[in-house]
C-alpha cells in the first residue's frame, strides 16, 4: 500500500466505489447479497478494498497493471498459508468483469488487527517519523516478529513460485532494473547526489547468488496489521514472488529507526551485498517519488525526502 511505481499507474482507472462493489457482489455471489459493504479504513494505490460482513472483504485492482496479481494470490495464498507463522490473506471467492467494472476481482476472509500505519501515532521527533516515536507499538519486538516472518517466508519452497515480472513490476530482480529512472532521479538531487550515487552503485554491483525464494515484495506500514501492539498478520501480497529477498528490507529505512532497526537487521541472516540491494531499492523508490515520477501527492514525497536522508545518512 506504499505510493506507486512510475510503472504502475497507468492513465485510466476505473470508477470504484461501494455501489459497484455491490453490484458486483450481488449479481456473482447472491448468497452475500444482503451483506453490508463499507470501504475499509487504511486502503491502497494497486488495490482497493472493502469490507464484506464482518467477516469477508473484496478486493479489487485499480487499474489493468494489477490484475495479474488475482491469479497469483488466488493460486499461492492458500499454499503459502500453512506455513507461515502468523496470518495472511485467505481467497474465498473470485470475481470477473462485470457491471461496468473490466478486471477480475477476489473475495477474502477478513484478517483482524489494524494496519500499523493507522496504529501509529505520527508525530515529528528530531525529524523522524517513524515506529520508534510509537509508545503503543514496541519498535524492536515489531522488527524482531517481521524479521522472523520475512525468514519463515523465504525458507517455504519456491519451486514453481513466480518469477519477477511484469505482475509484481520486477520485485525479486536486482534494482538494476530500474536503472534508468534512479540515475534520471539522482540527478535531481543537488548535493545529496553523489552519496545517493554512491549507495546505487553498489546496490547494483552484486546479484542474488542462491537460489530464489519468496519474497512479499512491499513490506510497508499499510501492509502490516498489528492487534494489542503486537504483528497479528501481513496483508498484500500482490508483489510477492520469488528471487531476491532484497526488496523486503526497505522497511529497515522507511519505518524503522536506531535500536530497532539494529533489531531488524539481526533478525534477518543476509549478507552485507544483500543488505546493500535493499538500499538500493529503498533508495529507487524514494527517488521516483521525490522526483514526480509516481504520480504521487505532497505529503508522500515530503516522506520519501525523509527515507533518502535515512538510507544515505
Amino acid at each position: 500500500m506504499s505510493a506507486p511505481d512510475p510503472a504502475t499507474a497507468p492513465e485510466v482507472r476505473p470508477a470504484i466505489d461501494a455501489a459497484l462493489v455491490r453490484r458486483l457482489v450481488d449479481t456473482q455471489f447472491p448468497q452475500w447479497r444482503g451483506l453490508p459493504i463499507a470501504p475499509v479504513e487504511h486502503d491502497g494505490w494497486d488495490n482497493r478494498t472493502f469490507r464484506l460482513g464482518s467477516e469477508l472483504s473484496v478486493r479489487l485492482p485499480s487499474a489493468a497493471g494489477y490484475t495479474g496479481q488475482v491469479a497469483k494470490e488466488q493460486e499461492w495464498l492458500p499454499r503459502l498459508a500453512s506455513r507461515l507463522p502468523l496470518p495472511i490473506p485467505q481467497p474465498v471467492a473470485v470475481g470477473v468483469p462485470g457491471d461496468g467494472y473490466p478486471f477480475p476481482w477476489s473475495v477474502y476472509r477478513w484478517l483482524p488487527g489494524r494496519p500499523l500505519a493507522l496504529a501509529l501515532a505520527r508525530r515529528e521527533v528530531g525529524g523522524a517519523d517513524g515506529v520508534d516515536d510509537v509508545d503503543a507499538v514496541d519498535a524492536v519486538v515489531l522488527a524482531q516478529d517481521l524479521g522472523a516472518f520475512l525468514v519463515t517466508l523465504r525458507g517455504v519452497d519456491a519451486t514453481d513460485g513466480p518469477a519477477p515480472g511484469p505482475h509484481n513490476f520486477f520485485r525479486g530482480a536486482p534494482p538494476g532494473v530500474y536503472a534508468d529512472e534512479a540515475v534520471a532521479a539522482i540527478a535531481l538531487l543537488g548535493d545529496d547526489a553523489p552519496a545517493a550515487r554512491a549507495i546505487w552503485e553498489r546496490a547494483t554491483a552484486s546479484r542474488w547468488e542462491a537460489a530464489p525464494v519468496w519474497f512479499h515484495g512491499d513490506v510497508a506500514e499499510g501492509n502490516l496489521l498489528v492487534d494489542s501492539g503486537r504483528l497479528s498478520a501481513v496483508i498484500d501480497f500482490g508483489t510477492s514472488g520469488v528471487g531476491d529477498p532484497a526488496c523486503d528490507l526497505a522497511i529497515a529505512w522507511t519505518l524503522f529507526h536506531g535500536e530497532s532497526r539494529r533489531a531488524f537487521r539481526d533478525a534477518l541472516p543476509l549478507d552485507a551485498a544483500t543488505w546493500e540491494r535493499g538500499a538500493g531499492w529503498t533508495l529507487w523508490k524514494a527517488l521516483i517519488v521525490v522526483a514526480g515520477m509516481a504520480g504521487a501527492p505532497p505529503a508522500e514525497r515530503d516522506r520519501q525526502r525523509r527515507v533518502i536522508a535515512e538510507v544515505i545518512a
